[in-house]
């Protein structure tokens, strides 16, 4: 795991946190941003390893 894919999961995690709190406060633009917060989280980590897999196989293709 990269430090993208930490950082990524970091924001997940508050991501989820925030959104629970405005469940739990019925603070609907809260738990708005908070979903959206968790799902760019998501997004970032899940680049992050495509990126790491694309340099891997060019790294491949070009020490064959």
């Amino acid at each position: 795991m990269n430090k993208d894919q930490v950082k990524g999961r970091i924001k997940e995690a508050q991501g989820k946190v925030k959104e629970v709190i405005g469940k739990v406060l019925d603070d609907k633009k809260m738990e708005v941003e908070g979903i959206l917060q968790k799902k760019a989280g998501r997004t970032q980590a899940g680049l992050s390893g495509f990126n790491d897999e694309v340099k891997r196989e060019i790294a491949k293709q070009v020490n064959k």
